[in-house]
C-alpha cells in the first residue's frame, strides 16, 4: 500500500492546480452571469494572449506578437484587439453578432473567434451564415498553442542534453542528477515500444523518433494540467493531426516490398475479392493515424472539461456548499490526469512503433 507520506507531492501539485483552476473559474462574476461553456472554451482554444491569473480584480495577461503578410509584413502587439473597438452586426434574422476592430497598428484589421480579418472600405465585417466573407491576410502570429510547442520543445531539450553530455563524458556508470530520472524512461520506450513492436535488427534507427515522440507528447501533456500556463497545446486537433502526419510518413517510408505485397495482393487471395480487400487495406492505412490524432486530442480535452466543469459546480449555483461535492471529484480529476499524460504519450508512442515494425516486417517461410 503506498504511503500517504509519499502522495504528499502529488496531492499537492493537483490541489494548487485544483486552486488555479478556481482562480480562473471564478474571476469577478459579482456584475456578470457565470457562464460555464465560455469559460471552458477559453481554457481549451487558442488565442492571441497569454491569460495568467486574475488577482484582486486585475488580469495578468501577456499580449502575443500579431505578424501579419498584406501589401508587406505588419507586427504589432495582440493588446490592438482585445482592447479595440467592439462592433456589432445584426444578420436577417435579427441575430446581433459580435467582434473587435482592431485600434492603432491594428487599424483596418478585425478578429472573430481569434480569426483576423481584413475590415471593408465601410471599416466593417460581413457575415453570412455566422461567418465573415472578409478576405484573410498571411497569419503567422504567435499563438498560445505555438508559445507552448515552443516552450514543451525547451523543456524536451532541457532533459534529454543532460543527459546525453552525462554518458557521452561517463560512459556507462549509474546516472546522476537529470539522468537519473531520464534514463528509465529512455530504456521504457527503447526496450517495452521499440524493441517489443519492432524487428530486432531494424529498431533501432527508429529509437530517437519514438523518444521524441514520447518526450514531446509527455511534456506537453504535463504542461497543459498547470492552469496559470493556460495551454493546451496536446488538446489541440491541428498538433495531434501533425503529429499523426509524422507517424504514417514514419510508417510508409518505411515500408518494405512484403507491407505493400500484402496491401495490393495479398497471397492466396481470390482476386475477386482483392476488388474488395485492396480498398479496405488502403482505407487502413490512412484510419490508423486517424485513430491517433483523435485519441490524443479527445482524451486530454476532455480532462481539462470535465474539471473546469466540475468546479464551475459552485459558480452555477453561487454557493461555497458545493465545493463539498465539486472540490474532491475535481482533485481527483487532476490526480488522474497526471496518470493520463503519460499513458497517452505512452500509447501514442507504442501505436506509432506497431505500425511502423509491421511496415518493416519481413515475410515468414
Amino acid at each position: 500500500m503506498i504511503e500517504l507520506r509519499k502522495m504528499r507531492p502529488i496531492l499537492l501539485g493537483a490541489a494548487l492546480m485544483l486552486s488555479s483552476f478556481l482562480t480562473f473559474a471564478g474571476g469577478n462574476h459579482e456584475t456578470e452571469e457565470f457562464n460555464v461553456t465560455e469559460t471552458i472554451m477559453h481554457h481549451i482554444k487558442d488565442a492571441h494572449e497569454w491569460h495568467i491569473a486574475e488577482i484582486n480584480g486585475k488580469h495578468i495577461t501577456f499580449y502575443l506578437p500579431i505578424i501579419l503578410v498584406d501589401n508587406g509584413v505588419k507586427i504589432f502587439s495582440s493588446e490592438v484587439f482585445y482592447h479595440g473597438e467592439e462592433k456589432t452586426y445584426t444578420d436577417h434574422e435579427g441575430n446581433t453578432i459580435s467582434y473587435i476592430a482592431g485600434t492603432g497598428k491594428g487599424e483596418g484589421y478585425a478578429m472573430f473567434h481569434e480569426k483576423i480579418y481584413k475590415l471593408d472600405e465601410n471599416g466593417e465585417l460581413a457575415f453570412e451564415h455566422d461567418h465573415p466573407t472578409n478576405a484573410k491576410p498571411w497569419d503567422f502570429s504567435m499563438t498560445r498553442n505555438v508559445i507552448a510547442t515552443l516552450l514543451g520543445a525547451l523543456v524536451v531539450l532541457l532533459l534529454v542534453i543532460p543527459t546525453a553530455n552525462f554518458f557521452r563524458k561517463n560512459g556507462a556508470v549509474a546516472p546522476k542528477g537529470m539522468a537519473k530520472f531520464v534514463e528509465p524512461l529512455i530504456l521504457h520506450v527503447r526496450d517495452d515500444i521499440a524493441k517489443a513492436n519492432i524487428d530486432e535488427h531494424k529498431y533501432k534507427k527508429y529509437v530517437p523518433f519514438l523518444l521524441t515522440l514520447f518526450f514531446f507528447i509527455w511534456v506537453n501533456n504535463m504542461i497543459g494540467l498547470i492552469p496559470v500556463m493556460g495551454s493546451n497545446l496536446t488538446g489541440s486537433i491541428s498538433l495531434t493531426f501533425v503529429l499523426a502526419v509524422l507517424a504514417l510518413l514514419a510508417t510508409l517510408f518505411s515500408a518494405n516490398k512484403n507491407y505493400w505485397k500484402h496491401i495490393f495482393a495479398t497471397p492466396g487471395v481470390p482476386i475477386p475479392l482483392l476488388i474488395i480487400m485492396v480498398p479496405i487495406e488502403i482505407i487502413g492505412i490512412f484510419t490508423k493515424p486517424f485513430s491517433l490524432m483523435v485519441r490524443l486530442f479527445a482524451n486530454i480535452t476532455a480532462g481539462h472539461i470535465i474539471i473546469i466543469a466540475l468546479v464551475s459546480i459552485i459558480f452555477i449555483n453561487k454557493n461555497m456548499g458545493w465545493a463539498g461535492l465539486s472540490v474532491p471529484m475535481a482533485l481527483f480529476i487532476s490526480v488522474l490526469e497526471l496518470l493520463v499524460a503519460y499513458l497517452q504519450a505512452y500509447l501514442f508512442t507504442m501505436l506509432t512503433a506497431l505500425y511502423i515494425g509491421g511496415a518493416v516486417e519481413e515475410a515468414h517461410h
